[in-house]
C-alpha cells in the first residue's frame, strides 16, 4: 500500500543526502518521480545536500498545491510513480493534508524529509502535521553532533556565533555561519541549547582569564598554610 513516510531529523544530519539518494535508486529502477522543495539553500527549484549533491526541483512556494499539480500533471499523460517532498517543515498543514490525499486518491508514495523543531524548540506547522497524519515517522540514523561530541538534538539560530531565540521562524540560512552578524545555524545537543552556549560562545568562555585562571595560580606558587 502506498505511504506517507516523514523523514525526520535535525539540521546536518544528512535528509536532503537521503531524499537525493531515494530518488537515485527509484529512477535506477525505471521508475519516475516528482521532486519537491521549499527554500533550499542551492536556489528555487533545486534540493541539494552538504556533500555537494544536487537536482531540479518544483518550488512548493507558499499557496502551492501538491494534489492539484500531480492530477493536472496525470491529467496531460505525465508519469509519476512517486512524490519526494524536502524541507516539509517549511510547508503549511494544509499542504501537508494534499500530500495525503495523493497517497490516498492517487495511491503514490509521498516521501516527506524535514526538521522536526524549530531554534526555539518549537514544532514547525508543517512538521507537527505530518507527525499527525504519516503513516510512518522515521527518525535518521546518521547523528549530527553538537560541538561538545554528544548527540546533537536541537537545532539554534545564531548571530555572529551567538544563539538567538526570538525572530521570525522562517529565516534561511546554513549550518556553521558566524562570521559578523550574519543568520547561521548550529545543531546542539539540549544541554547547551538550554544554556545558548554555541561553539563560538564556549571558545570565548574557555578563552576568557576569568572563567580559566588556573595559569594564574600555578605561577602564583602554593598557598601558605596558617
Amino acid at each position: 500500500m502506498p505511504e506517507l513516510v516523514f523523514f525526520s531529523g535535525t539540521m546536518d544530519c544528512g535528509k536532503s543526502t537521503l531524499a537525493l539518494q531515494i530518488e537515485h535508486n527509484r529512477s535506477a529502477r525505471g521508475l519516475q518521480g516528482m521532486i519537491f522543495t521549499r527554500d533550499d539553500r542551492a536556489g528555487e527549484g533545486k534540493l541539494s545536500s552538504r556533500l555537494g549533491l544536487v537536482t531540479d526541483a518544483v518550488e512548493a512556494a507558499e499557496g502551492f498545491d501538491f494534489y492539484a499539480y500531480l492530477v493536472r500533471h496525470l491529467s496531460k499523460g505525465g508519469r509519476c510513480d512517486y512524490v519526494i517532498a524536502d524541507e516539509a517543515q517549511f510547508l503549511a498543514p494544509e499542504q501537508i493534508d494534499q500530500l495525503a490525499r495523493v497517497v490516498d486518491d492517487l495511491e503514490l508514495d509521498v516521501f516527506a524529509f524535514g526538521i522536526t523543531t524549530d531554534f526555539r524548540s518549537k514544532l514547525f506547522p508543517g512538521s507537527q502535521r505530518l507527525l499527525e497524519l504519516a503513516d510512518r515517522v522515521e527518525r535518521l540514523q546518521v547523528e549530527a553532533l553538537c560541538w561538545c561530541g554528544a548527540r546533537a538534538t536541537h537545532n539554534a539560530r545564531t548571530v555572529g556565533g551567538e544563539m538567538v531565540v526570538e525572530g521570525a521562524q522562517v529565516v534561511v540560512g546554513d549550518v556553521d555561519v558566524d562570521a559578523g552578524n550574519e543568520i547561521g545555524y548550529e545543531v546542539l545537543c539540549r544541554r547547551h541549547h538550554r544554556r545558548r552556549m554555541t561553539a563560538a560562545t564556549a571558545r570565548a568562555a574557555a578563552l576568557s582569564p576569568d572563567v580559566l585562571p588556573v595559569a594564574d595560580e600555578i605561577s602564583a606558587g602554593p598557598t601558605a598554610r596558617s
